[in-house]
């Protein structure tokens, strides 16, 4: 399948939808932002679609914790949709950004089948500081399974949130989690800066997230979720320093997350 069709799910309070549909229709594919009452009363419209996407916003006003209600809607009215496109024939994938990560944080799929049987092996919780924080930061990849990060080494993307910061439940958990390589996207200390264990300080890492963690992955590769926005770097100028560029790259550091998911059903 050439052009896959994606599914940019939205929730009141979600406000990034428009941006990460636009994202994936320069990437390749056909996008359409789709709001989750018309899925419920409709669910059988899942089957247009090949991909995923939770993006970012403040869906039902974060509420209770992050991402916690439309979560809660989705597990209770739209349980085959989910299992869909995690658990199907693996022809599907699912990308969650910033508050789609949580979303899918409290869902359990990025963290499945570690923390033995734990109903919360991680999860996301207040930046350090206690405050929204917004801000560009480095990123560095970690492992290969990642459909979303392939041949991505290292990105620059904008960062908005105030509960991002990702916390396993114990040091066994977060080794289970690394060893396989889900632990796939981390802040790193500069343009340069790799994969560290070693908790970073501000603004390197933003909200003190266990070992520098910005995005996590399912033990298929198939379903990622970050924090950082890629959906705000898609051109070059998009860089906040781009006119200091003596070379300026033909696209922004997020248009290649897009582009990855879109190629993958070539």
């Amino acid at each position: 399948m050439a052009t896959p069709r994606v599914l940019v799910l939205r929730a009141p309070g979600t406000n990034c939808d428009v941006e990460t549909a636009h994202a994936f229709q320069l990437a390749g594919a056909q996008a359409e932002s789709v709001h989750v009452n018309r899925l419920i009363e409709n669910p059988a419209l899942k089957d247009r679609y090949q991909i995923l996407c939770v993006p970012g916003g403040f869906s039902y006003g974060d509420d209770i914790a992050a991402g916690r209600i439309l979560a809660t809607r989705l597990r209770r009215h739209l349980a085959d949709l989910v299992d869909t496109f995690v658990h199907g024939s693996g022809d599907r994938l699912v990308l969650g950004i910033c508050n789609g990560m949580q979303v899918l944080m409290r869902l359990g799929v990025l963290t499945e089948g570690v923390g033995n049987g734990a109903s919360e092996p991680a999860t996301l919780t207040w930046n350090n500081h206690g405050r929204f924080e917004d801000r560009w930061v480095h990123l560095a990849t970690h492992g290969s399974s990642c459909v979303f990060l392939r041949d991505i080494e290292h990105m620059y993307l904008p960062m908005a949130h105030a509960e991002g910061k990702f916390v396993a439940a114990n040091d066994a958990t977060l080794g289970q989690l690394r060893e396989a390589g889900r632990l796939c996207l981390r802040y790193a200390d500069g343009e340069a800066g790799g994969v560290q264990d070693e908790i970073l300080n501000f603004p390197a890492n933003p909200n003190g997230a266990d070992a520098n963690v910005a995005g996590v992955c399912d033990a298929s590769g198939r379903v990622f979720g970050l924090m950082p926005h890629p959906e705000r770097h898609l051109l070059a100028t998009h860089h906040p320093f781009w006119t200091r560029r003596d070379v300026q790259p033909e696209h922004g550091d997020g248009m290649k997350l897009f582009q990855n998911g879109v190629d993958w059903f070539a």
